[in-house]
């Protein structure tokens, strides 16, 4: 009888620490889940709608052009045509969880050179050096830089540029967005759900974000994500 417990007592621990590890397992793959699907979520609202909102800007322009200019109305029209192309393909391939494709196989520098082309300012990039690192690392900056371009495109104003930067140091990689436009009071006006998420997003992997603005000087987000 005392084998027979004892024996008894074994299976019960061993049955109890598998129940303990499959409730384990099924709690790191929801967790996982979701933190796809957010990753998914944000990648498609810092990719492609950042196409969609210049897209938009770029239709009021052609509005407004259309009887004074013609001519330049109908060569912005033809240009909206190809960026509507390249918004669909975006959004198709980030449905199938790939990033852009030029940023996996070039880097940053090369990506964020293509997407500035269809931003709503006109932007200049500066990355100068700066080596390939790992996939969530490089796909952090480039949505933060898309989501800050966006943020700029809606607020800077008329006749603002915007001047793109990436440049590594000692064991982080550094970024910033700044542009020439209105700014605004950082204390006096909240940072609303774009900075939110691009905080969140160089926060998944240990990083750092920051804002300066002031009213008529324009405003500068900064980034530093360890390597």
């Amino acid at each position: 009888n005392a084998q027979l417990d004892s024996a008894l007592q074994e299976s019960y621990q061993e049955l109890k620490k598998r129940a303990e590890d499959l409730r384990a397992s099924r709690e790191r793959i929801v967790a996982a889940g979701d933190a796809e699907r957010r990753k998914l979520e944000r990648n498609l609202h810092d990719g492609a709608q950042q196409h969609l909102v210049a897209l938009a800007v770029k239709v009021k322009l052609v509005k407004n052009l259309i009887e004074a200019d013609t001519h330049t109305a109908k060569a912005m029209l033809e240009e909206l045509g190809g960026d509507v192309q390249e918004a669909v393909q975006q959004l198709r391939d980030l449905a199938h969880g790939i990033y852009p494709p030029i940023l996996v196989d070039r880097g940053l520098g090369p990506a964020l050179e293509s997407a500035v082309m269809k931003a709503a300012l006109p932007t200049t990039v500066v990355a100068d050096g700066v080596q390939r690192h790992r996939q969530e690392i490089e796909a952090a900056v480039y949505f933060c830089v898309l989501e800050a371009l966006q943020n700029a495109g809606k607020h800077a104003g008329e006749g603002a540029s915007a001047v793109v930067s990436l440049k590594e140091e000692p064991g982080a990689l550094l970024f910033e967005v700044a542009d020439d436009g209105a700014g605004f009071d950082v204390k006096a006006k909240a940072l609303g759900a774009g900075f939110t998420n691009m905080s969140d997003r160089v926060g998944s992997i240990g990083g750092t974000l920051d804002v300066w603005s002031e009213l008529g000087k324009g405003t500068k987000i900064s980034g530093r994500i360890p390597l």
